[in-house]
């Protein structure tokens, strides 16, 4: 018998050594394609559905993330349901203990401390919120810029955000706050009828100002990596334009650190706003913030402990809480850590 009779012989046939060929049913060839490893095919995730898996293995992440959802859902939903006004006095509890019918007890002149907070917290939150957006917005411009270009322009925007780090940010941006706080106040109540929006824009552009330039650098370095990639190569290759590289080719490619620094930057704005606030130069003392009520309790502190401790602990619990999110997302969008 030929080698191809033996190759073509049917099911259950005897082969040229005596051997019968036992035939397959559908049973036997289903059981098979269950033992096969390669019918198999694992279903691919995306990009964020895999960081979004790794995100929830972070338990300090993933407690962050609640801690922060509360804080925004308290302050912004929570506030104007509480049955206390900010500006309600009562000179018959003042600087009164915790009660049920005061939760955070009263401040120096009658007000309830807890509408405060989450009144407060609206303005502490959507300042660091705005601030760092616009700050990673405009780092992320100026990065992207320096390292898609290079040359000359790399070397101008470089030496522009090392004129920006030179700078001492502290007393700058106290000096930009007493100098212009009250005509920002005046040109807004003027030409809007709120002049603490005026006082809102100045303390996030002054923010943003001094806090753009580690986002440049960040996103400066993934662009000049980035772009030597063969992926961008070959979209060059086929014509694709400059802008078509950054935004669809380069730009998605490096998002991740931007959000790790976007996330970070928040936190770092809420403390800022705070610390110009407990110094005088944020927001009226009409519109409470955490930091101006922080500033309001520190020559009570020694008899009213509660009228500081509040404000403070809502700083330390938000912050903290962006910082571990941070984390989280830094080793959730980290492709070496994926599984």
């Amino acid at each position: 018998m030929s080698h191809e009779a033996e190759l073509n012989l049917p099911a259950g046939a005897v082969g040229g050594s005596g051997s019968t060929v036992p035939a397959l049913g559908p049973a036997d060839a289903a059981a098979g394609s269950r033992s096969n490893p390669l019918s198999r095919v694992r279903k691919q995730r995306s990009l964020w559905s895999n960081a979004w898996r790794q995100f929830r293995r972070h338990k300090l992440a993933m407690a962050g993330l609640l801690v922060f959802a509360l804080m925004v859902l308290g302050t912004f939903i929570g506030s104007p349901f509480y049955p206390k006004a900010i500006d309600e006095l009562d000179f018959t509890v003042v600087s009164g203990s915790l009660t049920w019918s005061h939760p955070f007890g009263t401040d120096a002149l009658g007000q309830d401390i807890l509408a405060r907070v989450l009144w407060g917290g609206r303005v502490s939150i959507s300042v660091g919120i705005v601030a760092a957006m616009v700050a990673v917005g405009f780092g992320t411009f100026v990065g992207a810029m320096a390292g898609f270009f290079g040359g000359f322009v790399d070397t101008l925007l470089m030496r522009l955000t090392d004129l920006f780090i030179s700078l001492p940010q502290l007393p700058l941006l106290l000096l930009v706050s007493f100098l212009f706080k009250q005509s920002f106040y005046n040109t807004f109540e003027r030409r809007f009828g709120s002049g603490n929006f005026g006082i809102f824009v100045l303390i996030v552009l002054v923010i943003s100002i001094l806090n753009w330039m580690s986002t440049a650098r960040l996103v400066r370095a993934s662009f000049l990596s980035t772009k030597e990639k063969e992926f961008v190569e070959a979209a060059r290759a086929i014509g694709a334009t400059r802008p078509s590289l950054i935004f669809k080719h380069i730009l998605p490619n490096v998002v991740s650190p931007i959000i790790v620094a976007a996330t970070l930057a928040v936190g770092a704005a809420i403390i800022t706003e705070s610390a110009l606030s407990f110094l005088g130069l944020g927001f009226p003392s009409d519109v409470p913030t955490w930091g101006s009520m922080l500033f309001e309790a520190k020559d009570r502190f020694t008899f009213a402990v509660h009228e500081a401790l509040f404000p403070g602990l809502m700083i330390f619990l938000t912050v903290l809480a962006i910082n571990y999110i941070g984390d989280g997302l830094r080793d959730a969008l980290d492709p070496r850590k994926s599984q």
